[in-house]
């Protein structure tokens, strides 16, 4: 026989000791009660039998004798005694055969008692071997999960120690990057005061060229006149006269003097609506976005539309779109909550910019090409690098952004307009915003002059503001009667020159302004509402967008 069979057979019997010695011995006074009671009962039983024969004895020698000793008192005495004790004996038998039956009840009801009992304790035992089960695995998973602490706090003092390291090389590459942009800044006011002094000579130049023309022409007329000629110089004196004064008033007076008054070319731009439109800074080209969730170039220098690519990517519709200053990259926002960005030599997809929450309504190039900032709909901005492909930070606005411009050439302030009517300015090299502006309406559009001084702001209150930043003060307000914004996104745009502005109405008509106040002219061509404008940087063109895929190119019939 195994060891282990005669251990496990040992303890048992000994289990089965200990449960017959725990529960008999509450019953055990009860039993031996029950028994003597028993004893007890059986010798009464006996002795009343014995004197039942011999009460019958009597009885029978008591009829024997009834007829011949009537006389003797001492037997019948003797009879009426035990007949007395016989009915003693017969209650104290009943008595004892009630108890008996009472004890036999109890003891049914406490077998039936302990039978429960039992099933109890068998239940308990079950439970308990579970619960043993059930705490020997959770004593395994408190080890377990004792150790992953143990390596998390490691990992974390590791990481924490990374942390610390990436903040001071932050710290030293922020303290170079503002050099670097002070530097920048240094050299871009120079580069300005060349250009000035540049442009100062050769307006000195032009001015002492047209003199010596004039004197040239004046001589030869006065030769020609003292000659006879028959010849009339006349119609020569005036069309020089007036290629001089063109070269006097210069491109720029031009510029301003001419206003879009027609339509030069109008095409079919996208599949859906039109959400955006903008010119390339360099070439004829003009970008539209739309919501067939492309971006199309289209190239307009032969006075005719030629298309000239399409840029893919995005899985919703197209938001805004945006050229950097080199004319080399665009970027566009979508609705599937990224950005993206191409490059216009070789159509070719770069850049995709995700961490939004929400859908990107607005992004614009920070100075520099390598530096990106988005607004969307997720009540946050984001600054993105696009050397690292990663955003370097989130300024948290508290309101969805509608549209967002840069300040200056360096990107050191952004401008953003947003839901709660409000115009938040950023500095870059903090997190929180100052000098909020709040208007009466949900911001729809941003623009800057120029020169930086002057931001146009369209509103849902049919309204279009214009604020000095440098006393961040509405200075004037431009609206109509019949002018209406069309959609939350409706964007607005200064003319190159600063003097004029320009808006699309939900009736379809193109609004341009003086910057004084006074509406100049209403161009009239779409049918659905315009949710774009951009005029070009160099030439009095301005290009239109509307919600039926139609694209306009306005210019100037006198120029």
């Amino acid at each position: 026989m195994n060891p282990n069979d005669k251990k496990w057979r040992n303890l048992i019997v000994d289990r089965l000791r200990d449960r017959n010695r725990t529960e008999s011995s509450s019953f055990n006074a009860l039993i031996q009660c029950n028994n003597r009671l028993f004893d007890s009962n059986s010798q009464l039983s006996a002795e009343n039998l014995r004197l039942v024969v011999e009460n019958e004895k009597i009885r029978q020698g008591a009829r024997g004798s009834l007829h011949g000793s009537r006389d003797s008192s001492l037997d019948n005495a003797r009879v009426q005694n035990l007949e007395k004790k016989l009915l003693a004996q017969q209650e104290e038998l009943t008595e004892l055969h009630k108890r008996k039956g009472e004890h036999s009840q109890q003891i049914i009801d406490l077998n039936k008692r302990v039978q429960e009992l039992l099933k109890v304790i068998a239940d308990k035992d079950a439970t308990l071997a579970d619960q043993k089960s059930l705490n020997q695995k959770l004593r395994a998973e408190v080890q377990m999960l004792t150790s992953s602490i143990q390596e998390l706090k490691n990992l974390n003092t590791c990481l924490r120690d990374e942390h610390t390291a990436l903040q001071l090389a932050f710290a030293s590459n922020e303290e170079k990057l503002r050099k670097a942009q002070d530097d920048n800044r240094v050299l871009v006011e120079k580069i300005g005061q060349i250009q000035k002094q540049m442009a100062e000579k050769m307006n000195d130049e032009n001015e002492s060229f047209i003199r010596k023309m004039s004197e040239r022409m004046r001589r030869e007329l006065e030769d020609a006149a003292r000659d006879g000629s028959r010849r009339s110089n006349s119609p020569v004196i005036q069309d020089r006269g007036s290629i001089g004064e063109l070269f006097t008033r210069g491109i720029d007076a031009i510029y301003i003097d001419a206003l879009p008054n027609g339509v030069q070319m109008k095409f079919d731009s996208h599949d859906g609506e039109v959400n955006a439109v903008r010119w390339n800074p360099i070439e004829q080209i003009v970008a539209t976005g739309g919501a067939d969730r492309k971006v199309k170039l289209w190239d307009v220098s032969k006075g005719m539309c030629d298309p000239k690519g399409t840029l893919v990517g995005c899985n919703a519709g197209v938001n805004s779109v945006d050229f950097d200053s080199t004319g080399t990259m665009i970027i566009g926002t979508s609705n599937d909550y990224a950005s993206r960005i191409w490059t216009l030599s070789d159509q070719r997809l770069r850049h995709t910019l995700t961490g939004h929450s929400g859908k990107v309504m607005a992004a614009k190039f920070m100075g520099e090409p390598s530096k990106v900032v988005t607004g969307s709909h997720d009540r946050t901005l984001k600054v993105w690098d696009l050397r690292n492909k990663a955003c370097i930070e989130t300024k948290f606005a508290g309101s969805s952004c509608n549209d967002l411009v840069i300040t200056d050439g360096s990107g050191s302030t952004i401008i953003s307009g947003h839901f709660d009517k409000k115009i938040r300015f950023w500095d870059t090299r903090t997190d929180c915003s100052a000098n909020d502006i709040v208007l009466n309406g949900k911001i729809t559009s941003l623009d800057l002059s120029k020169d930086y001084k002057y931001l146009l702001c369209c509103t849902r209150d049919d309204t279009i503001k214009l604020l000095d930043l440098r006393r961040n003060q509405i200075i004037t307000t431009y609206s109509h009667d019949n002018f209406k914004v069309g959609c939350d996104w409706a964007r607005v745009c200064f003319s190159p020159d600063g003097s004029k502005i320009a808006a699309g109405g939900a009736d379809g008509n193109v609004y341009v302004w003086n910057v004084n106040g006074t509406l100049e002219t209403t161009l009239k061509d779409h049918s659905s509402s315009i949710t774009a404008v951009s005029w070009h940087p160099h030439f009095p063109v301005l290009a239109s967008v509307d919600r039926a895929k139609k694209c306009v190119i306005w210019s100037s019939t006198t120029v």
